[in-house]
């Protein structure tokens, strides 16, 4: 690794102080954004949409396991497949530790896929996560979300995804959904993010870019998929 630059350090304070003010710009920015997120408008969850999870049968109101607010995140794992999406699961490694502060925020934290229970919890067990994982398989949730797409979607060549029709990419896409559930116990839909849409929640991302190579995602397809590997398929 070659450096850019060598400066003194009063060079390197100056350099510092002027790219500090662009960050503290930056997080105020994110503040607001964050803000228009949360006055979005939210849309009421008509469909009786059933999972399968270590007790059986659930519905969308029982993922909140008490709590008034869900995150979903919609984990590419389809039904047969051997094990799930190398990205969902650099996602997926970082909940637990999360997940030991969320519920006392009012969150619930819950991946959802297409597969079947018993393929969910059979991956699941091999990489050691603890967080709730349910299966939607018979169930059109993954289809109204726009994670899933049907052998239709394939032969038509287009799909609805990240709020735009494209280009068919697989069958099974990722993202993250937030719900929300009033005194009455009525469920309703506040936010859904996709793609690069759902990159903040990598903190090995945040890590990375501090560091002077950065993400250095130089391979064939530009993204993590060119170095990141499931945790338990990186040499010892």
């Amino acid at each position: 690794m070659t450096h850019r630059k060598i400066a003194s350090r009063n060079e390197w304070l100056q350099a510092r102080e002027a790219l500090l003010a662009k960050e503290k710009a930056l997080t105020r920015q994110r503040d607001a954004l964050s803000a228009e997120r949360r006055a979005l408008p939210w849309v009421r969850i008509e469909k009786p949409y059933v999972f399968e999870g270590p007790e059986g049968k659930l519905s969308l109101a029982d993922l909140f396991a008490g709590r008034s607010q869900l995150i979903v995140q919609h984990f590419m794992l389809a039904p047969g497949w051997e094990e799930g999406c190398v990205g969902c699961s650099l996602c997926a490694d970082h909940v637990d530790g999360a997940n030991l502060h969320l519920p006392q925020h009012d969150v619930s934290f819950t991946a959802v896929s297409r597969a079947p229970f018993a393929e969910i919890q059979a991956f699941k067990k091999r990489m050691g996560w603890r967080f709730s994982w349910v299966s939607s398989f018979g169930s059109d949730f993954n289809y109204d979300f726009h994670v899933s797409f049907t052998a239709e979607d394939q032969a038509r060549g287009r799909v609805y995804y990240n709020f735009a029709e494209r280009d068919f990419m697989s069958e099974e896409l990722s993202g993250t959904s937030i719900f929300a559930k009033d005194a009455s116990g009525a469920v309703f839909h506040t936010y859904s993010s996709y793609a690069r849409g759902d990159e903040h929640l990598l903190g090995v991302y945040n890590y990375v870019d501090l560091t002077p190579k950065g993400r250095n995602e130089t391979g064939p397809r530009g993204n993590l998929m060119d170095w990141v590997r499931l945790h338990d398929r990186y040499p010892d």
